[in-house]
C-alpha cells in the first residue's frame, strides 16, 4: 500500500484528526491529469469497530488504486480523505462536517457501522452532499433521500433476515425449538433483534431468553452464566465486532457450547478463527468462494484483498461480507460518476435513484423504503476456520450445506 498526503490541506488534516489521503503515486496517477478528485470519509481505525473497520480502510485502498489506473473520476486522479473517527459517532459527525468545510471534498463516502453513517448521514442532508454507504442496518432511519446503501438487506431486515436465518435451520438435521435471543444495545444489531423476537415468535420458536447488554461490554461472564442456565437449542446473539468472540470464551469457560449460534456483524477473521466458534452462522451478502466470484470483477478483487490482507497481517484473509458491500459503495459512486460526467451531488443522487448498478454483491435498486431494494441476504457458517454460504442450496458454496450439532 503506498500511502501519501495528496496537498497542504490533507496534512495538516492528518495532523489534527489522524487524516490520510490514501492517493497512488507513479505511473498510475500519470495517467490522470488535473487536480484530484477528492474522496472524504471516515472509519473506525480505533476504537472497539477497528477490527472491521480495517478491513473497510484496505477495500478503499484497493479501489482507488484500481480507479487511478482506469484514469481515475471524470479523467483526473482520486484521492481518499480518511480520518479516524475512533468508533464514536459524535465524532464522525464531526470529521464529516470538517470533511465539507474545511477540506472541501468533491465527494463522501460513509464511515463503517450504523451509528457512525446516521452521523454522516446528517451532515450530507445539512451539506447537500451525496452519501453513498456500505453497513447501514435500520432502513426506516434512512430519511434523506440523497444517501444510498450498498449492503442491500431489504426494507425490512427486522423480518427478513431473521426469517431467512430460522428457514435455514428449519431445513437442517435438527431444527431448533428454543431460542435465546442476547443482544448488544448498539443501534442496529438491537434493532434486528428486536425484531428477530416477533420472526421467532411467528415461526414457532419459543423464546426462553432475553437479554441486552451495553455495547462495549468487555465482562461477559455473567451474561454466559445466563445463556448456559436458559439451554435454548438456539443462540440469537446480536453482536458487533469481538462480542461474539467474547461471549464464546466466557461460556468455554463454564463448560457450555451453543448448538446452534448466531451473530450478527462480527469481525470475521476473529470469529472464523476462533476455536470455539465451530458452527457459527452469520449473514452475508458476498464471499470469496462461488457463485460470488462469478461475477465480473468479484474474482479479481477476492484475489487483491488477499494479498494486501497478508501483507496487513489480518488474521483473516478472504474477502467476506464486509469487503464486499464496501468495494460495492466505490462501485456504486464510480458508476453514476461516470453515467453522469459530472461530480454534482443532485445529479449524481438523481441517477442512482433511476438505475440499477451492478456490483459485486449483485444489481442493485434504490427505489424503497430508505434507498433500499431486494433483501440479497445470505446464510453463512464458519467451517473449518473458515466462512461458507450455506443457504439457500442455490447461493451455497460447491458442496456447502448446514452442519447441526
Amino acid at each position: 500500500m503506498t500511502i501519501e498526503i495528496g496537498s497542504r490541506r490533507g496534512f495538516v488534516a492528518m495532523l489534527l484528526g489522524g487524516a490520510m489521503g490514501l492517493a497512488l503515486t507513479g505511473a498510475a496517477i500519470a495517467q490522470t491529469s488535473g487536480q484530484p478528485v477528492r474522496v472524504g470519509g471516515t472509519l473506525a481505525l480505533t476504537g472497539p469497530l477497528a477490527a472491521t473497520g480495517m478491513v473497510h480502510k484496505i477495500v478503499g485502498e484497493i479501489y482507488v488504486e484500481q480507479l487511478n489506473k482506469k484514469k481515475g473520476l471524470l479523467g483526473r486522479p482520486v484521492e481518499w480523505v480518511l480520518l479516524d473517527d475512533q468508533s464514536k459517532p459524535d465524532l464522525a459527525r464531526t470529521l464529516y462536517e470538517k470533511l465539507v468545510t474545511v477540506d472541501k471534498v468533491d465527494l463522501l463516502i460513509g464511515p463503517y457501522a450504523t451509528g457512525a453513517i446516521l452521523s454522516a448521514m446528517a451532515v450530507a442532508e445539512r451539506q447537500g452532499k451525496l452519501l453513498v454507504h456500505h453497513t447501514f442496518g435500520i432502513p426506516n432511519l434512512a430519511k434523506y433521500d440523497a444517501q444510498f446503501p450498498a449492503w442491500h438487506m431489504g426494507p425490512v431486515p427486522e423480518k427478513t433476515v431473521a426469517g431467512l436465518l430460522i428457514d435455514a435451520l428449519a431445513a437442517s438435521e435438527k431444527p431448533p425449538k428454543t431460542i435465546a435471543i442476547v443482544t448488544s444495545k448498539f443501534p442496529s444489531v438491537h434493532f434486528l433483534a428486536v425484531g428477530a423476537r416477533d420472526v421467532a415468535k411467528a415461526k414457532g420458536l419459543t423464546e426462553v431468553l432475553y437479554l441486552e447488554f451495553e455495547f462495549g461490554t468487555k465482562d461477559f461472564g455473567p451474561i454466559a452464566a445466563r445463556v448456559r442456565e436458559a439451554n435454548a437449542d438456539f443462540l440469537y446473539m446480536g453482536s458487533i465486532g469481538l462480542e461474539g468472540v467474547q461471549l464464546l470464551e466466557a461460556l468455554k469457560k463454564l463448560g457450555y457450547s451453543p448448538r446452534h449460534h448466531y451473530y450478527t456483524y462480527p469481525a470475521p477473521g476473529p470469529m472464523a478463527l476462533s476455536p470455539d466458534a465451530a458452527g457459527a452462522l452469520s449473514t452475508t451478502v458476498f464471499e470469496d468462494q462461488p457463485p460470488f466470484t462469478n461475477n465480473p470483477g468479484a474474482a479479481a478483487f477476492a484475489k487483491a484483498y488477499k494479498e494486501r490482507a497478508e501483507k496487513a497481517g489480518l488474521p483473516y484473509t478472504l474477502a467476506d461480507v464486509q469487503g464486499g458491500a464496501s468495494y460495492a459503495a466505490w462501485q456504486i459512486l464510480e458508476a453514476a460518476v461516470n453515467a453522469t460526467k459530472s461530480l454534482d451531488d443532485k445529479k449524481l443522487a438523481a441517477w442512482i435513484h433511476a438505475n440499477k448498478v451492478d456490483t459485486i454483491t449483485g444489481k442493485l435498486r434504490f427505489n424503497e423504503m430508505g434507498n433500499y431494494g431486494d433483501d440479497l441476504s445470505k446464510v453463512k457458517q464458519v467451517q473449518n476456520g473458515k466462512w461458507v454460504v450455506v443457504w439457500p442450496k442455490e447461493a451455497a458454496a460447491p458442496g456447502a450445506k448446514l452442519i447441526a450439532r
